[in-house]
C-alpha cells in the first residue's frame, strides 16, 4: 500500500470561521495530515499558482460509493485525470471579524 488513502473518504461541511464549502479528511496513514481544502474544484494551473510552503494542493478522487477522496497529488510525468482542490483559506474578511457575522453571505 502507497500510504496515500485514507479509510474514509472527505466530508462535506461548512468552514467553521467563514462559512465556505469545505472537504475535511485525514490523509495518509502513517504521517496524516488533518486537510480541510476547498470543495469546488479547479485547474490544476489556478492550483498551483495558489501552492504555498503551508497550502497544498490535492488530488480529489470520485470514489465508487458517490462519495470523493483527497490524495497527494499525483506525481506522474503526465498529468493524472482527477479534479484538484487547494487547501481552504478563509477570505480576510473573517480575519477581521474573527468569525463569520450572522447573517453574513460570505
Amino acid at each position: 500500500m502507497s500510504g496515500q488513502r485514507s479509510n474514509q473518504g472527505a466530508s462535506r461541511r461548512s468552514c467553521d470561521r467563514c462559512g465556505a464549502a469545505v472537504l475535511r479528511q485525514e490523509v495518509g496513514h502513517r504521517a496524516a495530515l488533518k486537510v480541510t481544502a476547498d470543495a469546488a474544484p479547479m485547474l490544476l494551473a489556478e492550483a498551483l499558482a495558489m501552492v504555498e510552503p503551508n497550502r497544498l494542493a490535492w488530488c480529489l478522487v470520485r470514489l465508487r460509493s458517490g462519495g470523493v477522496e483527497l490524495r497527494w497529488r499525483c506525481r506522474n510525468r503526465q498529468p493524472c485525470s482527477h479534479s484538484v482542490v487547494i487547501e481552504h483559506r478563509c477570505p480576510a474578511e473573517a480575519a477581521q471579524w474573527g468569525r463569520r457575522p450572522e447573517g453574513a453571505m460570505w
